[in-house]
């Protein structure tokens, strides 16, 4: 193994206009919408449960057992997940086929199909209008947090790639939050107005197919997948708010030397690759944890705990608003210092947090009678791990995903975060009430110990990749992926010195 010494190639400090504009069009119309179908249908459940009752009796002349209600119910909550994994099933053609920018704008028919399905089933008193909808929603979602990360991930200098990349999870949190206010009763969460919570869906579709189509693709799709040197420099000039983006051609032409006559990649491929092997390992534990860290059991918690704290239930709705605020202050938090504390810290600090705060709510839901102040300190225990969860975990496995892979990889690998994304999600909702009963408050020592076992993973394994290239975070797995490295110099201006691997693709 043979140690460079890293040389400084381009600095940005400022975000354009371009960037800007591109990164929150993006998010709006897609992990807001993510954030927001997470939320939405808790609101109105007890509506929609009444809708589902009315249909049934109308149709067969008798009421609906409360078992068939609980099975629509719980079909209806989880269907979103599986049409989640069909999505991430989907974007690895799509992306290659239609890039990264135009697969998000394409993505809005999903949206808008969903949202009229949704909305129209009480007129046109269908129920599973309003389930394949759902599924619908979920296939948007699939698509998006793939598709968005990686858009992200190839449009920002990597002196900001983390910061921009937490946009995807600052806007999940900001679409969970959308969901829990429009949901209030002053607002859609009343009998005659739950249809509109989920009409409502459009207007972000709407907003990003107007603006998204002025902003360029990604610089590195023209550049390595479609050979557009022309369209790719305008693209750099665009987001990267200067004229001259000879360095940033350079680089991605560096790595296109690397890994030249390489076809993109497969998922098998991807996983028979011994360059990438613990990469790939990294991103599916960090996404597994992502999903199985227990946040779906603090949802499920927070109503009773603030009943608990003698909160009247009438304005418990209005509290929990708390935790969607709580969220997007972390979200936001984590974005603007991750470029300052880097990705291992953040991630690694979050879920060793989450630990501790676990431990301490098990204990005060467990003493919950013992004492008038033990239920505030379990309200305190939420928000905290809320916010743990958000300031690393909540958004950092997307970045990683975006910064680990080249670009033939890339796409392969988010289809594969991606699945893992969506099966755990899934598992999370079939698993979770059997876990509940079998364990009561003592599940969140079940999710306390996978949030130990990913820090000490991670803590292990996860090098930091702040502010490096591709090239680099690859030299930094080379050890324990066996893989030699091998020097090949450019001469960019004296800027720089690139290392490839051996065997790139086996």
């Amino acid at each position: 193994h043979i140690k460079l010494t890293r040389l400084p190639l381009c600095s940005f400090q400022d975000w354009s206009v371009s960037l800007v504009v591109a990164s929150f069009s993006g998010a709006f119309g897609s992990s807001f919408l993510y954030g927001y179908n997470l939320s939405v249908v808790n609101a109105p459940s007890m509506f929609i449960k009444k809708f589902y009752n009315e249909t049934w009796e109308r149709r067969y002349n008798h009421t609906m057992e409360e078992e068939t209600l609980t099975i629509l119910w719980t079909i209806t909550v989880s269907i979103f997940a599986i049409g989640g994994l069909v999505g991430a099933l989907i974007v690895t053609p799509a992306v290659k086929f239609f890039g990264r920018k135009f697969t998000l704008l394409l993505n809005n028919v999903f949206a808008v199909v969903a949202a009229l399905l949704m909305a129209f089933s009480p007129l046109a008193g269908s129920f599973e209008m309003l389930i394949i909808g759902r599924f619908v929603m979920g296939i948007d979602a699939g698509i998006s947090l793939s598709a968005l990360p990686m858009y992200l991930s190839e449009i920002s200098p990597k002196e900001i790639r983390g910061s921009l990349g937490q946009i995807t999870a600052i806007f999940i949190c900001v679409g969970v939050f959308a969901g829990q206010v429009l949901g209030l009763p002053e607002i859609f969460g009343k009998e005659s107005m739950w249809p509109y919570l989920f009409g409502i869906i459009i207007v972000p579709s709407v907003i990003q197919v107007v603006i998204l189509p002025f902003l360029p693709e990604s610089p590195r799709y023209l550049l390595l997948e479609k050979h557009d040197t022309k369209a790719a420099e305008k693209a750099f000039q665009a987001f990267f708010g200067k004229s001259d983006v000879t360095c940033e051609i350079e680089d991605v032409l560096a790595e296109s030397r690397v890994q030249r006559n390489v076809q993109m990649a497969t998922i098998l491929q991807l996983l028979r690759n011994r360059s990438v092997r613990w990469q790939i390992i990294t991103i599916v534990i960090t996404m597994a944890c992502y999903q199985l860290c227990g946040l779906n059991a603090i949802w499920f918690y927070t109503n009773s705990i603030f009943g608990g704290a003698g909160v009247d239930q009438a304005t418990i709705p209005y509290i929990t608003l708390s935790t969607g605020g709580t969220e997007i202050v972390a979200a936001v938090f984590s974005g603007l210092v991750i470029e300052r504390l880097g990705r291992r810290p953040l991630l690694i600090g979050g879920f060793g947090l989450m630990v501790a705060f676990f431990v301490v709510l098990t204990v005060s839901m467990t003493l919950q009678n013992r004492a008038g102040w033990i239920p505030y300190l379990s309200i305190f225990c939420i928000l905290a791990i809320i916010a743990s969860f958000c300031i690393g975990p909540g958004g950092i496995p997307f970045v990683l995903t975006g910064e680990f892979f080249q670009q033939s990889q890339r796409p392969a690998a988010f289809m594969i975060a991606g699945i893992v994304n969506w099966l755990s999600n899934f598992a999370v909702g079939l698993l979770f009430p059997y876990i509940q009963v079998c364990t009561g408050t003592y599940c969140f020592l079940v999710f306390a110990v996978v949030c130990a076992a990913g820090a000490t993973y991670l803590f292990i394994v996860l090098p930091e990749t702040k502010n490096k290239t591709l090239l680099e975070i690859n030299q930094a797995f080379a050890k324990r992926n066996k893989v030699p490295v091998e020097v090949s110099c450019f001469n960019f201006s004296n800027r720089m010195c690139i290392f490839s691997f051996k065997n790139w693709q086996t």
